[in-house]
């Protein structure tokens, strides 16, 4: 037993000579010792782990110069070369990880959706479940702050700018026509199902040096990256049919959407202010298909529409109404490809194409015009590390745009453009510390059809001064393109341009959120023309300007009372324009001051529905009333609208949903439309500009058909 003994302690001494001890101490930066850091020296097995104190102590038979590493849970990685031979026990300070769930991010000015989103405000199934809305993206954005209700529009007009200063983009690629065809003063809708969205930015200002061609705000729309299942979807509504059908493979992947609308049937039951010969009709589809690679994603996604609808419209200047009869054709097609490669590079790439075709008929003359557009985009980003990332990349647009106008007495008038522009940009993220992070970038472009060219610095900076709360800055100069509006009929105009300053506050807990920011816009090189309207002979200049300032406060909440959640939002806002054809510097006829939205989803348990209420409220929008000298002083009375929605769970794949908007019927009005020239009496005579109808009402069957059994669309109803 002795010689066992003398034998394994020479052996153990044999082993032992020769060995170097390897030992330290891990604290964070204030001190504070790191427990469970893994520490070793690289390409080896050598190695340790901190204990409660920090320490940590190993033996190493390793020799000359390595590499010491040492990696932690919501810290950096920390690599240090050594010499074994010379080393000495010392302290090692870690730095905390930028990309903890808990750091800080750019807030100022975006609002996003999503279940990867740190900041969420509007989560994706908002988009549809919002009372009021009508499954239209663009009217559950009208519920937050720094939107404008304007009704007989439809569209998003955001901080001060019209509808045409924001952008919309699928994928990374932006729409050129991202609205249903309509007529003057009834609202469109926006073209896309939010159904094969699974993600959403909105940003009101301040926005990313990668987009561009946007005076005001960007929409930016994610496709659904992987569906979860096999399924399909039918739905019967009192407006038309819908259906849906998902196809999952092993590593691809296709989402097919159908629906058919038809107005007719509905306005035979519901009394209209349109004096329509054919209500509106569509048939639409949408289809996405995916296949995903060892280290990336492509995408493939296609939308077409074809709508036609035929109303008479009173014009106060003319005894008898005018017939407006419409026929749209619309497609829109993508490919995207995300992915990565080498060490720590992403890719994004892809281009889109853009078609419409309107053809419609005043009385006897007749407008044709066709837009065909196309956007092709590449972004690459390299992480060099937690800290630091750099992005940069280009796009290229191309429109061509034609129009023409013809009379019974054989005039014939044609317009039109053709522009190209080119861009580029560069940006870099730089985190601090988890707490202190800015944002810094740069995008140029050039314009073929203004040959100008264009700098556009952004940048923004957030701090975070609490684990739940946290402050942001941004700033940032936009230039944009005068619409085709001007420019089919005009083509020597310079860019317009803003400049963005923004100063947020965000407080973000479990099931909590207060958003509260100040903002500043400065408008130069707007269009101004002369006459009524803007026409083949009017006289353009870029004399405009402008500015808008005002205060967004936002608070979502879903802890109050089980199964509530609610938002509170509201706007002031002081804009002023001179602009188009103004007389000088005055509020818009699209802004009023003050706006607020309340939002409110409850679940009944014992009933198996969700309850959603919305409540809008503005005060009156400026008008122009030729009877008074001064420049649009008219004011319209308020705007309410309070809309319900119910949706009752019949089975678990199998839902009734109702819906009515403008439940009180209040009578909106949205501004006057005057004659052109006074009565006998000398007075100007005024239309008034109306919503097409007191009321909204919706009723829809819903039925999903998965193979969980489970899966229903209540979360998109």
């Amino acid at each position: 037993m002795k010689s066992i003994i003398t034998l394994l302690f020479i052996l153990v001494s044999s082993f032992s000579v020769g060995q170097t001890i390897i030992e330290g101490t891990v604290t964070d930066k204030k001190g504070k010792p790191v427990t469970g850091a893994n520490i070793y020296i690289d390409g080896t097995y050598d190695g340790a782990t901190s204990d409660e104190t920090g320490h940590f102590s190993f033996q190493t038979p390793e020799k000359g110069n390595q590499v010491l590493v040492i990696t932690g849970m919501f810290f950096e990685d920390f690599r240090q070369d050594i010499v074994v031979e010379g080393y000495k026990v010392q302290t090692f300070v870690m730095k905390a990880s930028v990309n903890t769930l808990d750091a800080v991010v750019i807030s100022a000015g975006s609002f996003q959706a999503g279940d990867n989103s740190k900041v969420t405000a509007l989560k994706p199934l908002d988009i549809v479940t919002t009372a009021g809305a009508a499954g239209d993206i663009i009217g559950a954005l009208q519920t937050l702050p720094g939107t404008q209700t304007v009704g007989e529009s439809g569209r998003l007009f955001v901080r001060g700018g019209e509808s045409d200063e924001t952008q919309t983009f699928v994928d990374g690629l932006r729409v050129a026509q991202p609205y249903n065809a309509t007529a003057n003063n009834v609202p469109a809708r926006g073209r896309f199902s939010p159904f094969l969205f699974s993600g959403m930015t909105f940003s009101t200002g301040g926005y990313s040096a990668e987009y561009g061609e946007a005076l005001s705000s960007v929409l930016l729309l994610n496709t659904i990256e992987e569906p979860e299942q096999k399924q399909s979807d039918i739905a019967i509504m009192t407006v038309g049919l819908g259906l849906g059908h998902t196809q999952k493979w092993e590593k691809s992947s296709l989402s097919v959407n159908l629906s058919y609308l038809n107005l007719k049937p509905y306005q035979w039951i519901v009394p209209q202010n349109v004096d329509w010969n054919k209500p509106y009709q569509s048939m639409s589809g949408e289809a996405v298909y995916r296949y995903k690679f060892n280290s990336g994603m492509l995408k493939v996604y296609a939308a077409f529409d074809h709508a036609t609808f035929d109303l008479n419209q009173d014009d106060i200047n003319l005894p008898e109404p005018i017939r407006v009869d419409t026929k749209n054709d619309n497609l829109y097609f993508n490919t995207s490809y995300k992915g990565m490669f080498g060490t720590q590079w992403t890719i994004q790439t892809g281009i889109s194409y853009g078609y419409s075709h309107n053809k419609t008929a005043f009385d006897v003359n007749g407008l044709k015009n066709a837009e065909n557009s196309s956007h092709m985009k590449l972004k690459l980003r390299k992480g060099f590390s937690d800290r630091f990332k750099l992005t940069f990349g280009g796009d290229y647009f191309i429109t061509d745009f034609n129009e023409n106008y013809t009379e019974p007495t054989g005039f014939n008038f044609n317009s039109g453009y053709n522009n190209s522009i080119a861009a580029a940009y560069a940006e870099a993220d730089v985190f601090i510390s988890k707490n202190l992070a800015f944002k810094a970038g740069l995008r140029s472009s050039y314009a073929s059809v203004l040959e100008e060219g264009t700098v556009e610095p952004r940048a923004a900076l957030a701090y975070k001064v609490s684990p739940k709360s946290q402050f942001s800055l941004a700033y940032g100069d936009f230039y944009q393109t005068p619409g085709q509006d001007y420019l089919k009929y005009y083509k020597n105009f310079e860019h317009q341009k803003t400049a963005h300053y923004i100063f947020n506050y965000l407080y973000n807990t479990d099931g909590r959120m207060f958003r509260g920011e100040a903002y500043y816009k400065k408008y130069d090189n707007l269009v101004k023309y002369d006459g009524i309207t803007a026409a083949f002979d009017s006289n353009y200049s870029n004399a405009g300007y402008g500015y808008a300032q005002g205060i967004d406060l936002f608070w979502r909440d879903s802890k109050l009372i089980k199964n509530l959640e609610y938002w509170v939002s509201y706007s002031y806002i002081d804009s002023k324009r001179d602009y188009k054809n103004y007389e000088y510097e005055v509020t818009p006829s699209y802004i009023a001051t003050h706006n607020a939205s309340i939002v409110t989803k409850y679940w009944i348990e014992d009933l198996r529905s969700q309850l959603g209420v919305t409540y809008s409220f503005n005060i009156g929008r400026p008008y122009d009333n030729p009877n008074e000298n001064a420049f649009m002083n008219g004011k319209t009375k308020a705007y309410n609208n309070l809309s319900l929605s119910w949706a009752y769970l019949v089975s678990q794949q199998k839902i009734l949903y109702f819906s009515v908007s403008n439940v009180m019927g209040a009578d909106n009005v949205f501004g006057y439309t005057y004659a052109n020239n006074p009565g006998t009496n000398g007075i100007y005579a005024r239309q008034a500009i109306t919503q097409p109808a007191d009321r909204f009402f919706f009723v829809g069957f819903f039925w999903t058909i998965s193979d969980d059994k489970t899966k229903n669309q209540l979360d998109n109803l």
